[in-house]
């Protein structure tokens, strides 16, 4: 998130420089110095007495408390002297050391970001995490990603949702707040459910253990005669050693104990609540201190109080919500996950016939190695040779896809799919770069592409031209021939979907990828679409230069109501120089680039997940994979052949066919009945199903995508609910149902409603809930909430826990009437 803060500065007050505190994290630096690369930002290291606000050039500064090396110091003269020249101010914090420590947004800071690994997430060799980003009220609406926010339903009902979609890809393209498109919503519910379990007292509780852990260490190293850089700190110490320092490290390879080794040659040494007794005096034994942890504790005196002494520490409440203090028993927990997993449509319900979504099986077998604590419990700086097994499966995966998809090298930094989309185009442009042809610039991009298209491109410093589609939703070649002569010279991609967003197979994708590569441009393939060519056909060999990897689609990693996903990508060997790199763990390729800097905070991405990929594809084997991809294309097209009398399937290619995926038409229906898409999307719920994707790539339309997951039987399912839907349509239009109220309108039907005295529909409780055979009580999913107001909940957007009331029990009403 820190390449996204400098960009919210940016675009709140349209300054060009932009400070980074040097004692910020290397990698969070790295991230952010190849983020304002490609946009123009002017990005300078400094310490905070050294940077000089007066000029009013400065769009904002970033600082880390508590620092890399540790330190904990008082930042609020900064924060002051930013604002007083309209630059803001941005904080890298740790959410565990907030727990005791002042928060920023106590001293004015106005954006807060930072790592929520702490909350109880494995480290996974480096991920999957989820990161968080507060901002002051002011700038929620510029705040890049996508928000819960607060509206009611149907029945007046407070309901969350997601809000302010209008900031996104989809509908404002290359002028999005971001690109951002997989949240890393399983590891950010993972992180909420550490903090729901152990509550504000818990967590400082597990605070204050780290703390005085640190204490008792640093109190021994103080007298076993070394030096510690700094005086306050929350769990980092940063130590100048009083002996030779290959002896400490000989002592700490005997123990198996990994320090931070800096370049001015003194040692950093983290804690976490995981370390005990054994571990400190593990700790003071590697530093020749001769007594025990327990003795250095006894004779500590009061004044020892770290952080509880100085004017740092934390004397407001957080985390206050009764669902913060009510859950802190197993017993509880489990039940409160559990209620909350039983408002969720998943794949263990039906199908979801997400198009350009790949929702399909993620097998157990996959998943059982990302519990191994050998692939969850390494950090992601370690020596090389203690990651051996990593470094094996990065190979073997590698190798994999790039057998299957014709590409050269693979780089695993990327976190999602649309990081992948930023690290291809920003290699195309290190690449153009380096061959001198810096004005290329342009970037073509159907009108078709997924949002996050344009908005990678102008992330990687590109003006974007879009490019007509024809009648039968493949790229116009007239178009695209008249575009590319128009920027011939400047010339530097294009972006392009095969099969394309519209669910056709673009017969002409050689020709194009010739075309582009003929006036000078490199091809970039979206590789989203790609379960319909693993073992058909190869982007590399087709003509494409780069491509991302949604490995969260194609490969089996869970979707996780959006997150973690996987955005690797694969490139020709021309550009395999310019592939991102790492400040940190410097691989024997870094040491030959000319990389385009640095995606992701950990050098690999989202490593612990790799294993699924993996597994899949040895467990399917080239075979298997192949197979695969023919029954993604059969489903589909057997599906558009069954409702093809029902409704209007928009695209086809030129024999008749589909790809993977297909776009109903349900336009007509706004001025035969007055239904639009969403309507028929809401009612589907009521028929057991998660609606397709709404109204994307064409508006007022649905995109379904089945996977080769799903049997006949299920198909056949969701065809007979999506025709029955079809006549309730036709039901509205030759008037025998009500055109205000009737089951699409009033979609979906909840329990509450169903089971209230009193109903005045002009349909039966049973078309409401049961509307069709296969619909039974006893395997129904019920919707909890009903229709949403998304007008209201845009002009209500902050996301307020509902107030206490809500918990109370209704007896307690009656209790004080009583009295």
């Amino acid at each position: 998130m820190a390449g996204g803060t400098e960009q919210l500065c940016h675009r709140h007050n349209k300054r060009n420089k932009f400070y980074v505190d040097i004692r910020c994290h290397p990698q969070t630096i790295a991230v952010v110095q190849t983020r304002a690369k490609y946009t123009g930002i002017n990005v300078e290291l400094k310490l905070p007495h050294e940077m000089d606000f007066s000029g009013k050039d400065v769009s904002g500064v970033l600082f880390q408390y508590p620092d890399t090396e540790g330190k904990v110091e008082d930042f609020t003269s900064l924060v002051d002297q930013a604002h007083q020249n309209g630059s803001l101010a941005c904080c890298a914090t740790d959410l565990l050391a907030l727990c005791i420590l002042r928060p920023p947004g106590e001293f004015g800071v106005d954006v807060a970001l930072g790592n929520s690994q702490r909350f109880g997430v494995p480290l996974g060799y480096g991920g999957p995490h989820a990161a968080f980003f507060a901002v002051k009220e002011n700038l929620v609406r510029m705040m890049p990603g996508r928000m819960v926010g607060v509206t009611r339903d149907a029945n007046g009902k407070e309901v969350y949702r997601l809000a302010l979609q209008t900031r996104e890809q989809h509908i404002r393209r290359d002028k999005a707040t971001s690109n951002i498109c997989t949240a890393q919503a399983l590891l950010a519910n993972m992180a909420a459910m550490f903090g729901v379990y152990h509550g504000a007292n818990g967590l400082k509780y597990i605070a204050k253990r780290v703390h005085n852990a640190t204490l008792i260490l640093a109190e021994g190293l103080k007298r076993a005669g070394h030096q510690l850089q700094h005086d306050l700190y929350f769990d980092t110490l940063k130590i100048q050693c009083g002996c030779d320092i290959e002896e400490v490290l000989q002592r700490a390879a005997q123990r198996q104990i990994n320090f931070r080794i800096y370049s001015d040659g003194t040692l950093g040494v983290s804690l976490d609540e995981t370390v005990n007794e054994k571990d400190l005096d593990d700790l003071l034994w590697i530093f020749g201190c001769e007594s025990s942890a327990e003795l250095v504790a006894e004779n500590m005196d009061e004044e020892t109080k770290g952080i509880f002494a100085t004017q740092f520490k934390r004397t407001s409440t957080f985390l206050t919500h009764q669902v913060f203090n009510s859950y802190h028993s197993e017993t509880n927990i489990v039940r409160y996950m559990k209620r909350l997993e039983n408002k969720d449509i998943s794949l263990v319900h039906s199908m979801i016939p997400l198009g350009s979504c790949t929702m399909k099986l993620n097998s157990s077998s996959e998943l059982m190695p990302i519990t191994w604590k050998e692939f969850a419990n390494i950090h992601p700086f370690v020596p090389l040779d203690q990651s051996q097994g990593y470094q094996q499966l990065f190979k073997e995966l590698e190798k994999d896809l790039c057998e299957i998809t014709g590409y050269d090298k693979i780089s695993f930094q990327p976190n999602s799919g649309a990081q992948g989309e930023y690290a291809g185009l920003a290699a195309i442009k290190a690449y153009l770069n380096a061959k001198g042809e810096w004005q290329r610039s342009v970037c073509l991009i159907p009108k078709s592409a997924h949002g996050t298209n344009p908005a990678s491109a102008q992330m990687a410093g590109m003006k974007i031209q879009p490019i007509e589609v024809d009648k039968n939703g493949s790229i116009d070649v007239s178009h695209l021939k008249a575009m590319v002569d128009k920027h011939k010279e400047n010339l530097a991609a294009i972006m392009i979907t095969y099969p394309s967003t519209n669910g056709v197979f673009e017969e002409q994708i050689s020709d194009v990828c010739d075309l582009i590569h003929k006036h000078g441009g490199q091809v970039y393939l979206d590789g989203a679409n790609m379960n319909a060519q693993v073992g058909l056909c190869r982007p590399g060999d087709y003509g494409s230069d780069v491509s991302h990897l949604n490995l969260h689609k194609t490969f089996c990693i869970p979707h996780g109501g959006g997150g973690p996903g996987m955005g690797p990508i694969g490139v020709k060997m021309h550009l395999a120089p310019f592939l991102p790199s790492h400040p940190v763990v410097v691989s024997p390729h870094d040491a030959h680039s000319s990389s385009l800097g640095t995606i992701s905070a950990a050098p690999w991405g989202s490593s612990s997940i790799l294993p699924i990929s993996w597994v899949y594809i040895k467990m399917m084997g080239g075979k298997g994979l192949k197979h695969a991809s023919e029954i993604a294309i059969l489903n589909a097209n057997y599906m558009a052949k069954r409702l093809e009398n029902h409704y209007k399937i928009l695209f086809r290619g030129s024999k008749g066919y589909v790809a993977h995926e297909f776009i109903l038409d349900t336009r007509p229906f706004k001025k035969t009945a007055n239904i639009e898409a969403v309507d028929v999307a809401k009612r589907l719920q009521d028929y057991g199903f998660h609606a397709p994707t709404m109204s994307w790539p064409v508006a007022g339309t649905l995109m379904i995508e089945p996977t080769e997951s799903e049997d006949k039987a299920e198909l056949d399912r969701f065809c007979d609910a999506m025709i029955s839907i079809r006549q309730e349509v036709a039901d509205i239009e030759e008037g025998r149902m009500d055109a205000r109220v009737n089951p699409l309108k009033m979609a979906p039907h909840t329990l509450a409603c169903l089971a209230a005295p009193n109903w005045d529909r002009p349909y039966s409780r049973e078309v409401a809930a049961f509307p069709l055979p296969f619909v039974k009580p006893e395997s129904k999913f019920w919707p909890t909430i009903a229709r949403i107001d998304d007008i209201y909940g845009d002009q209500h957007l902050i996301c307020t826990c509902p107030p206490m009331e809500v918990y109370e029990s209704p007896f307690a009403e009656q209790k004080r009437a009583s009295s």
